[in-house]
């Protein structure tokens, strides 16, 4: 049932954001009850049945094509990242994301000898969500020193969110928290079933107002596993 919610929270939040105007179709008369499109004027511009689209978005999985799931995403007008997600939300969990939680997480040498070598900006390398897997000094000297916290605590978001100084430390940081939810969001699709991505969402939730307005708009995107 989660999952058939987390489909249907996608597509009514994807479709809020479109009028009848910016998709380029008549109105249907009388009051709307809805802020963007219409589920019948979805499937209008998808080209399916008003009915097979509304047993979609309730998450009733119909084994649906790529073709019918590339219509629904370009009646939405879903960048590239947005049709991955709504494919492995629409589609039951195979291969990758079977798994309870994605493989370990290992840095190549060069990779960290890389890192402890640039030492006029600051880096740090982050993987699986968004924990932060190294840092170089510089980094903990103008944020936080990662590696001195408890290794389940290592985490971007956590420091984002959680920590008082990354608002003083971001000019921009309402930008950098809203791309961290959307990052979250966007792997929670990839791995459904992370017990450590369950808790790191639940701690964040209770603890931070605006990731919980923000988590709720349902926007995806994907980071960079090297941030600087």
């Amino acid at each position: 049932m989660e999952r058939n919610a987390e489909l249907r929270d996608f597509l009514r939040t994807r479709r809020a954001r479109i009028t009848p105007e910016q998709a380029g179709v008549r109105p249907h008369p009388g009051p709307r009850r809805v802020p963007g499109l219409r589920r019948e004027e979805v499937a209008y511009l998808a080209g399916v049945s008003a009915d097979y689209y509304g047993r979609l978005e309730q998450g009733r999985h119909l084994n649906t094509s790529d073709s019918v799931l590339d219509a629904i995403a370009r009646a939405l007008r879903l960048n590239a990242t947005e049709r991955d997600h709504l494919i492995e939300l629409a589609r039951p969990p195979r291969g990758r994301s079977r798994r309870r939680s994605p493989a370990a997480q290992r840095i190549r040498p060069g990779m960290l000898a890389l890192l402890a070598s640039l030492d006029h900006v600051p880096m740090f390398l982050i993987g699986h969500r968004m924990d932060v897997l190294a840092s170089n000094r510089l980094a903990h000297a103008l944020l936080t020193d990662f590696d001195a916290q408890p290794a389940g605590e290592r985490n971007f978001a956590r420091y984002i969110f959680l920590d008082p100084t990354a608002r003083e430390r971001y000019a921009e940081w309402d930008e950098m928290a809203a791309d961290t939810v959307a990052n979250l969001r966007r792997y929670s699709g990839r791995f459904p079933h992370d017990a450590r991505l369950a808790a790191l969402i639940g701690e964040l939730s209770v603890q931070d107002a605006d990731f919980r307005r923000w988590w709720a708009d349902y926007d995806v995107q994907v980071f960079s596993e090297c941030t600087f």
